[in-house]
């Protein structure tokens, strides 16, 4: 929205901005550095509103391309209202909103660190704990032969030491980590009690411990009426679209209401690659859709505005309890209130002030929206259309485009520019294709929404007719897989760029240094023209180069020095990674090199410092969705060091015993080793290393940890299927091998993890000719570089890609 005169009103900008900002550091600063930070901003304000007391020369009024920063009418006293003092007014601006962020982030994070709590938690006490569900609970893993464990957002309201004859009662956030089906179908707003043990949580947020817990908890209420109302329509959206196929039946209840449990993992990638994200989740978009729709049908009726405004307020709160109030939904919500304020008053809407403002609000109220990526994407989307999209669309008008696809090409433009920095610190890459793909799918997700918002809303009270409308709802989900498929598969659709705070830091400057300069004609020819020389002449080199990571590669041995680290690839940038190597740096770059950004599954064979020294490695700049380890837990100091790097990231580590598997895509994984606990041997923590088998595309893999003969010759007596296509040699290619295991594995393809000139002098040389002699084509990382085995036409291949 703009002032009289056309200019955007940003005046309520720089509050935001400094709220937000400020609230996101702080919940990483401690309390005291908090407070001092927000004593020295109102200092400066004060400072500065002193200095700008004298008489000004008239009203203040921004130029430039973006319009004005501030409009004060008339002559007066105070801080920045004359010419000189309007600059002077937008930093003071943005000073209040660091101190305002300041204060209410560093009184919440107070409370998360108070004791009693804190004190428990260092102590990973067993505790009895009562908790109000905050969200649904998500599951986190569904072993084999193993109760499902259960990722739930709780308010901790009361606790008490298990044995204790009295408690405390609390007011902090809390992740539990519920194990068995006594977790599933909770509500937000229920209220349950549970034994289990306190952890420490991973820091940069509000929850103040992990509560972990093995048994079902104890029901002490139940949830609001609204809330199961939102559930049963909930659950009736996902039983409609059950009868889909699976891609557009799991994409239709998170494009209506955010829950992606069903949503292929594939498909979320796809989505992620393509720069479609924002689909699966509710925010904005959603909010217009289902508002805009309300409002028109009380239009055709002639309903006044009165009325019109409070129906549709009831269909903004209905619609923000039925997706569950997330970060996104709750500022779409907020700023769609505002509007319906400004609407009821027949007052002029001003757009960017109600975005500011609903920031304020939202980060005052819960400083950890601050630190929430949905929530940043989803504000800076909206401030991209508020500030780009008109004025980009005119332009594009101007020189002819028609106005339909002016508008259609100027609203994704707006939105990744404004969101390209942060998905590019998150995910470290710049998609290539996001605007176009954007493009194609937005005519499709309108009905998606509509018609799911129906087949909820009818699925209580007629299931058939559900299924017709989650049926019609199905055909624009299918569009938008389609779109999202075929772009996550174009050829350098995405580009790697650097990771975390530094990344998009550079991006977001880079972009407004090319928006300053594309108002100037000559840069923009200049500008086109280099594109045009550096997209033809990189062309054929990436048609003619290899690339690394070969195409069809089914596993690869990153060279980590005297240690291990094995990736098998999911596609579009995940990836099972199994052991991080003795260093963070070499992993890390080698999941760099592969392009990995996501790993649904860090497997730990055992705690050796060669196996797990690197484990910072593997969650740098990646999201790891869960752990994997061997039951066995010395060394006590690796143990340590993969419970602490998980805990800091908020992600559950399990132990996993024979028979355990995981799937996802083509790829499954099995541990067969050990049989049974071994103990005794020449070394006990390589004789309990977890013994993977995995099948990638058709190709069968063996990972074999350091286990020696011992555990080796247990395999066979345990008449374990080890037969295999690639085998990683267990323990570098030492000499501790059995003979019977090697024949009954007969790989054609052996991957040694070993360090040059190591101590320890692996590999053993007479093995890997026996190895050789038997048919198999050994490939070393010492002397060749990371390693993969390709899956083509003709079978097996090896690519090496030579010694970093």
């Amino acid at each position: 929205m703009t002032t009289h005169d056309g200019a955007l009103d940003l005046r309520l900008a720089g509050v935001a901005a400094g709220t937000w900002l400020t609230g996101l550091a702080a919940l990483h600063l401690s309390v005291r550095l908090s407070l001092l930070i927000a004593g020295v901003a109102v200092l400066l304000t004060a400072l500065m509103c002193a200095l700008g007391s004298r008489p000004s020369a008239g009203p203040f009024r921004g130029t430039g391309r973006f319009g004005a920063l501030g409009r004060f009418g008339g002559a007066g006293r105070g801080c920045g209202v004359g010419r000189s003092g309007g600059a002077r007014w937008v930093v003071a601006g943005v000073l209040l909103g660091v101190a305002c962020g300041a204060v209410v982030t560093a009184a919440r994070v107070a409370v998360r660190e108070a004791e009693p709590l804190a004190g428990l938690t260092r102590e990973r006490a067993a505790v009895v704990a009562r908790l109000t569900v905050r969200d649904d609970p998500r599951p986190l893993s569904a072993a084999t032969g193993r109760a499902p464990t259960w990722l739930v957002p709780a308010r901790l309201t009361w606790i008490a030491a298990a044995g204790a004859a009295s408690g405390h009662r609390v007011d902090v956030r809390v992740l539990v980590l519920g194990t068995g089906d006594g977790w599933r179908g909770l509500l937000p707003g229920q209220r349950v009690e549970a034994e289990g043990r306190l952890m420490p949580a991973r820091g940069g947020d509000l929850t103040a411990a992990v509560l972990a817990v093995d048994s079902a908890p104890q029901p002490r209420g139940t949830a609001s009426w609204a809330q199961r109302a939102a559930g049963t329509l909930r659950a009736g959206l996902q039983r409609a679209c059950a009868t889909l196929p699976a891609e557009p039946g799991g994409l239709l209840p998170g494009l209506v209401v955010g829950d992606t449990s069903r949503l292929d993992p594939a498909v979320e990638e796809d989505f992620r690659t393509t720069g479609m994200t924002h689909l699966c989740a509710v925010s904005g978009a959603n909010i217009a859709i289902v508002i805009g729709c309300v409002l028109f049908a009380l239009r055709r009726v002639r309903a006044g505005p009165g009325l019109s405004v409070a129906l549709a307020a009831g269909a903004l709160m209905g619609f923000v309890i039925l997706a569950r109030p997330s970060p996104s939904v709750v500022r779409a919500g907020v700023m769609g209130a505002i509007a319906l304020i400004a609407l009821a008053t027949s007052r002029p809407r001003s757009a960017v002030p109600a975005l500011a403002t609903t920031v304020v609000v939202l980060v005052v109220a819960d400083p950890e929206l601050a630190g929430d990526a949905g929530f940043a994407l989803s504000v800076l989307a909206t401030g991209g259309l508020l500030v780009f999209a008109g004025r980009w669309r005119d332009g594009l008008r101007r020189a002819g485009v028609p106005a339909g696809l002016a508008e259609a090409l100027a609203v994704p433009a707006a939105a990744q520019v404004a969101c390209g920095p942060v998905i590019a610190g998150l995910s470290g890459s710049v998609s290539l294709v996001a605007v176009p793909a954007n493009l194609l799918a937005a005519p499709a997700v309108a009905p998606a929404t509509v018609l799911g918002v129906i087949t909820a809303v009818v699925s209580p009270l007629w299931p058939d007719a559900a299924e017709l409308t989650a049926w019609a709802g199905g055909w624009p989900a299918r569009w938008l897989v389609l779109v999202a498929r075929i772009g996550a598969r174009v050829p350098s659709g995405t580009v790697p760029w650097p990771a975390g705070a530094g990344g998009g830091l550079l991006l977001a400057a880079l972009t407004i240094v090319l928006l300053l300069a594309f108002r100037r004609p000559p840069v923009r020819r200049v500008v086109a023209a280099v594109t045009a020389a550096v997209v033809l002449g990189a062309l054929p080199v990436r048609l003619i180069a290899s690339g690394w990571p070969p195409a069809g590669w089914v596993v690869a041995g990153c060279a980590v020095g005297q240690g291990d680290a094995t990736v098998l690839p999911l596609g579009g940038g995940q990836a099972v990674v199994i052991d991080a190597g003795p260093d963070t740096a070499p992993v890390d770059r080698c999941l760099r090199d592969l392009g990995i950004h996501r790993v649904p599954m860090f497997a730990v064979s055992h705690f050796h410092q060669d196996h797990v020294g690197g484990v910072a490695g593997v969650f740098r700049g990646r999201r790891v969705d869960a752990v994997v380890t061997t039951a066995w837990p010395e060394p006590a100091a690796g143990h340590e060091l993969v419970h602490a790097e998980a805990a800091r990231h908020g992600t559950p580590v399990f132990a996993a015993t024979a028979g355990w598997h995981w799937s996802a895509r083509d790829v499954t994984v099995e541990v067969i080793g050990p049989p049974a606990e071994l103990r005794g041997t020449r070394s006990d923590p390589n004789n309990n290393s977890l013994v993977l088998r995995a099948t990638v595309a058709g190709v069968r893999i063996l990972l074999m940890g350091d286990a020696e003969n011992e555990e080796q010759d247990a395999l066979l007596r345990a008449s374990a299927a080890v037969r295999t296509d690639v085998l990683k040699l267990a323990h570098h290619g030492s000499a501790f091998q059995s003979p019977e295991f090697l024949a009954a594995v007969d790989p054609a393809v052996v991957l040694v993890s070993v360090g040059t000139d190591n101590e320890y002098g692996h590999p053993n040389l007479p093995l890997l000719a026996r190895l050789s002699r038997d048919g198999a084509r050994v490939l070393r990382t010492d002397e060749q570089g990371d390693l993969a085995a390709v899956r083509t036409r003709d079978g097996l291949a090896v690519v090496v890609r030579g010694v970093p």
